[in-house]
């Protein structure tokens, strides 16, 4: 069992260690993630993707702890450093790429790029590159979903949305009245802080009030609220499970403060030089990949030849992804007057789904229909 300094009290936590196969499958997904990075990376500097780009490099154990503490159900939305939450929640990384390169094959038919990964079959309602713009779309959902359980269906709130955002979208206004409005209505959200210490180039207590204890914000609201760990997936883990099974339990939000760190840049234009190379170095050691392979191989939960295997074929699956991604078209120039508007209207077209949510067979064509209630 470990404790936990929440804003108020001590805590206990009780929830167990998953068993070593829940474990390596956390590894996969986070070596999947790193793997990602590395070659979005270099897909950037070989001109295959524009915009920005915003790596998750270092943060890897709090998207897969808290995803792995939810149902997939739940709905999951967050900022622009996106990629990691839609590979945790299922994103296919070919179809992740694809939309990287501006593809008709991605997730948003290559309109949306890095900072727009939306992938509503496994319930990830998107990044967005508007700073704290999705806490209050989060709040929405959370709403909806409670709506959804309370009013139409006649039961009890079944859902928790998980609505990530990083320390420094904490002074935009929009979060306020989200974390308000959440409060009030007693909607089962949490809003987790992926508090990488850094505002884009601005250390943290240097631009936000109690930057050294955040969880100050959520107690201005009546808000319960925790400072966990974030550079150990198992910690991140125990700790958000006990917080998403209370919030599904009393619909009532939460605030977590997630301590963690990004080993790049905020984006790829980022020369690094508000922070030290000692500091950085510092941080790089406590990497939360190797944090749960050194904890595998004590445990004996594997051997160094099966984690080797495993990165080559985490790494073979990337490069598949990269290639596939690379024949994918451009869009038609048409696509510019499409999914616009829903159905069609003047030069605009209509909308349509993605190419990996159309229906394959006759059969899923029909419970798609069914499901869009035609």
């Amino acid at each position: 069992m470990s404790t936990t300094e929440t804003a108020n009290h001590v805590v206990e936590n009780t929830v167990p260690v998953p068993d070593p196969e829940v474990l390596k499958s956390w590894l996969r997904d986070m070596l999947q993630i790193r793997e990602f990075e590395v070659r979005s990376m270099q897909a950037y500097q070989n001109k295959l993707a524009g915009g920005f780009l915003h790596v998750y490099n270092g943060q890897e154990a709090v998207a897969v702890g808290c995803i792995a503490a939810m149902r997939h159900t739940d709905p999951v939305i967050t900022a622009y450093r996106d990629h990691g939450h839609a590979l945790a929640r299922g994103l296919d990384p070919k179809i992740g790429f694809a939309e990287l390169f501006g593809r008709i094959d991605g997730c948003a038919k290559g309109k949306g790029g890095s900072m727009h990964f939306f992938d509503r079959n496994n319930s990830m309602f998107g990044g967005h590159g508007i700073v704290g713009a999705q806490c209050p779309l989060g709040t929405g959902l959370a709403f909806a979903t409670k709506y959804t359980d309370e009013v139409i269906k006649g039961g009890t709130s079944e859902s928790v949305t998980a609505c990530f955002l990083g320390d420094g979208a904490l002074n935009q206004g929009s979060v306020h009245e989200a974390m308000n409005l959440a409060v009030i209505f007693d909607l089962p959200i949490v809003f987790c802080v992926e508090n990488n210490r850094y505002a884009m180039g601005t250390a943290v207590g240097r631009c936000t009030a109690s930057g050294n204890q955040i969880t100050n914000r959520a107690i201005a609201f009546g808000m319960e609220a925790r400072s966990i760990g974030g550079m150990d997936v198992i910690e991140v883990y125990r700790e958000m499970k006990e917080i998403v099974d209370q919030v599904r339990a009393t619909s009532k939000p939460y605030f977590v403060d997630i301590d963690t760190y990004r080993f790049k840049g905020h984006s790829m234009s980022d020369p690094r030089k508000y922070r030290t190379h000692e500091e950085e170095q510092e941080y790089e050691a406590d990497d939360p990949i190797e944090k749960l392979t050194r904890y595998l191989l004590a445990q004996k939960a594997m051997t160094e030849e099966e984690l080797k295997s495993l990165s080559k074929q985490v790494r073979l699956e990337i490069r598949e992804a990269v290639n596939w991604a690379r024949q994918s078209p451009v869009p038609d120039v048409s696509e510019l007057h499409h999914d616009v508007y829903t159905d069609t209207w003047g030069d605009y077209t209509g909308t349509s789904l993605p190419g990996y949510m159309k229906p394959t067979t006759d059969e899923d064509a029909t419970e798609g229909e069914a499901s869009n209630g035609t």
